[in-house]
């Protein structure tokens, strides 16, 4: 009771003195008091209720428990786990020293902030900040917004209901902007998957592109002549230091409102609902791809209408990747997704194959992932194809709605991945590249660990 009385004391902006004197006691009991040196009568607590107007229960401070679940979690940070904390330790130090342990949140705060700002200047490649990528400069836009547009959102669902009357994609550019839809081959199109041609009046695709691709590259050229000015307000209001990214985030929009006129928003959220967002099955409600369709579904957080926040990462064989997007809590929105006991690296193994799995990050957090092979290009003899893996994650409270979450036999044995080894400490890790920000590397002339490093404890 002590801690909780200095700081309901400072809260109200009183000295000992005074509060000693409001509460027609010394002083030196106060002082005493707030030390745990002598005990928080009945009487007292009844005369600061009178005399302060306060609620016992508010005096109480029902954020204790929520001090402990943080100073637990914070103890149970990999850099910590050569020490060992006790249950009771960690309640006693949050309950009888709440300033101490907030003290150590903020630090330990810090520390991971610091982590991550360390992590930025490396896969910078410099002292510059990342955002001064252009690339990276649209994916913060995108994931700020949680990669959802609402109004885009509602124009293109609008327009859907428009094309489907007219009987298509097809059809409607031909009546309503006096446009054919034309395929050729790869040749005549010269590297080119889609382009307008408005002197003649064509919309002219490969001829190697299935119908999914067909469909979508039709519906971005049609978002481009119906939403450019949606599109530039939404992204103007960026505020994009560079033409680069503001190009980006142009196309970016682009091909969201394509998905979005090619899955509508109502149907689409119904549907995956529906069908426990098993993504091969809405893919064939919707005549879209599996990357398409697990594109989509980051979308799904209209106000209002929320469906579970994804994170969706596409890399290729090397780990490269070239895509990103947040609509959820996953750290690797921001840095990583290099993490090999991660299956969205495995999959090339297995293509075209659904592949699920539970992870748990070092701090405890657990996530459901979804990880298959997806291809592009390809469609004839001698045509470059491009295989890559594409991931969805969602946290662990929402995995129940998914179809491949039921009876999955990792459950409870999660895989221990971690955001990247430069700001990952599981120790043990054999599968680690390169040692983690702030630990001393041992010599291993007397021993050798089965990891590819020891670390000092200092």
């Amino acid at each position: 009771m002590g801690p909780r009385l200095r700081r309901l004391r400072r809260d109200l902006g009183l000295t000992q003195a005074e509060m000693a004197s409001d509460l027609e006691i010394s002083p030196s009991y106060i002082a005493l008091m707030e030390r745990n040196q002598r005990p928080v009568t009945a009487e007292t607590l009844l005369r600061m209720a009178k005399t302060y107007k306060i609620d016992f229960s508010e005096f109480e401070d029902g954020s204790g428990a929520d001090m402990v679940a943080r100073l637990q979690a914070a103890v149970r940070d990999p850099m910590l786990a050569d020490i060992e904390f006790g249950s009771l330790e960690v309640t006693d130090v949050a309950n009888s020293f709440p300033g101490f342990a907030e003290a150590m949140l903020r630090l330990h705060t810090a520390y991971k902030e610091a982590q991550l700002a360390l992590a930025d200047r490396r896969q910078s490649g410099g002292d510059q900040f990342v955002l001064t990528d252009p690339v990276a400069s649209v994916r913060n836009f995108l994931a700020s917004r949680n990669n959802c547009f609402p109004a885009l959102d509602i124009a293109a669902e609008r327009l859907s209901v428009t094309v489907s009357e007219a009987g298509g994609l097809v059809a409607y550019m031909k009546s309503r902007h006096g446009l054919r839809v034309r395929r050729l081959p790869a040749d005549v199109m010269v590297g080119s998957v889609r382009r307008l041609d408005r002197h003649r009046g064509d919309l002219l695709l490969d001829e190697t592109l299935d119908a999914s691709t067909r469909d979508f590259q039709i519906a971005q050229q049609l978002s481009y002549i119906e939403f450019d000015n949606e599109i530039g307000n939404a992204v103007s209001e960026a505020r994009f230091e560079s033409d680069d990214a503001r190009r980006l985030a142009h196309r970016a929009l682009a091909a969201y409102c394509a998905a979005a006129i090619v899955m509508p928003y109502t149907a689409f959220s119904k549907t995956v609902e529906r069908l426990r967002y098993d993504v091969e099955s809405v893919s064939r409600q919707f005549g879209t791809s599996f990357e398409q369709t697990a594109h989509r579904l980051t979308t799904l957080q209209k106000p209002g209408q929320e469906r579970i926040p994804f994170f969706f990462l596409r890399v290729d064989a090397a780990g490269n990747v070239s895509k990103r997007l947040n609509s959820g809590n996953f750290p690797f929105a921001r840095h990583g997704g290099g993490c090999p006991l991660w299956t969205v690296h495995q999959v090339f193994a297995t293509p075209a194959t659904v592949v699920t799995q539970w992870l748990e990050l070092p701090d405890g957090q657990r996530f459901f992932s979804i990880a298959r092979t997806v291809t592009a290009g390809g469609g004839g003899h001698n045509v470059p194809r491009v295989q890559r893996a594409v991931a969805l994650v969602c946290e662990a409270q929402h995995a129940d709605r998914l179809v491949y979450a039921k009876d999955h036999p990792q459950a409870s044995s999660p895989t221990p991945i971690g955001i990247g080894c430069r700001l990952c400490h599981r120790t043990a890790c054999t599968s680690r590249s390169e040692p983690p920000i702030g630990r001393h590397i041992l010599a291993d002339n007397y021993r050798r660990m089965e990891a590819p490093f020891g670390f000092s404890d200092a």
